[in-house]
């Protein structure tokens, strides 16, 4: 790993940040920061998953298995294009088609908008997939949605996935993890005040312990096998490691990975930061190992 590389993305987060913005001007930049253009040989299109739009992308060697990812911005900002970068990469290593959700956004649409829009999304893919053949990842409050789609769904009888993948998950709404105010100076991105504003428009007066929309406190048996990956530099470590724990305690297959001094969903830094790429090598790795189906060919 680069230090270098650390100190620079370091910065230049720390510096690409309006004062007091606007939730219209944070939606806008995180835009700007997060959706970048797909790659030539990846098939985009537009399309349609339970009634909820979604981004589809078929890298060339898919192999019919499909990956659901939802992606981060705490429940109030993102969307498919913002997801779609981390979606492609890690469907070009599993050799799925990924499908990056634009789940509906809080404040407009409160809990349970999210987690609705996930589950109808994962009922279509079940439609047409054995369960063994998709996977579920996400980042951030996507990973959170992730953990809570996947309790949900359990509960009202669905099979689970072949495994999912969480990458600086936030799965705990109230606000409890001691990271929270411990890594206030360490996080370049946000602090425990971000955290609660996102909270608070998300859960609309809704109990925050509702294990929906923390699945920290839900009874996590009977998910599939569990990667977590999360950075020291970030407010909700504390969410990650204690989702491991729990996993591990409910008799998880669960893996998580702790990288020194790693920003919030470092991944998304892939190219410019040597351990984002091994990451999402290991990531993809994770999954594809999974579905039991082979690896793609990587030029």
């Amino acid at each position: 790993m680069s230090q270098d590389q650390l100190t620079a993305i370091d910065v230049a987060l720390r510096s690409g940040f309006a004062e007091n913005p606007s939730l219209a001007e944070q939606r806008a930049g995180y835009e700007q920061f997060a959706a970048r253009p797909v790659e030539r040989d990846v098939a985009v299109a537009e399309a349609m998953l339970g009634g909820v739009p979604a981004l589809r992308l078929e890298p060339p060697d898919a192999t019919g298995a499909a990956l659901l990812y939802l992606h981060g911005g705490g429940y109030v900002i993102g969307s498919a294009r913002s997801g779609a970068g981390l979606a492609t990469a890690l469907a070009r290593r599993t050799g799925a088609v990924a499908y990056s959700l634009d789940y509906r956004l809080a404040p407009e649409h409160p809990f349970p908008a999210a987690l609705e829009d996930g589950i109808a999304a994962y009922r279509a893919l079940l439609a047409g997939h054995e369960a063994e053949q998709v996977v579920v990842a996400g980042d951030s409050a996507g990973a959170g949605l992730a953990l809570a789609l996947l309790v949900s769904a359990r509960d009202e009888g669905l099979p689970q996935p072949a495994a999912v993948a969480a990458m600086s998950p936030w799965v705990d709404l109230t606000l409890t993890g001691e990271s929270l105010h411990a890594k206030e100076a360490e996080d370049a991105i946000f602090d425990a005040a971000d955290v609660a504003s996102s909270a608070s428009r998300y859960l609309g007066g809704h109990d925050a312990a509702d294990p929906r929309v923390s699945p920290l406190l839900a009874d996590l048996s009977g998910l599939p096998p569990l990667l977590v990956q999360v950075g020291t530099n970030e407010v909700l470590l504390d969410d990650a490691t204690r989702l491991a724990a729990r996993a591990a305690a409910a008799h998880l297959d669960v893996t998580l990975e702790v990288v020194a001094r790693a920003p919030h969903v470092f991944q998304h830094f892939a190219g410019r930061l040597d351990e984002a790429d091994r990451a999402l090598d290991r990531a993809g790795r994770f999954l594809a190992s999974h579905l039991h189906a082979p690896l793609p060919t990587r030029s």
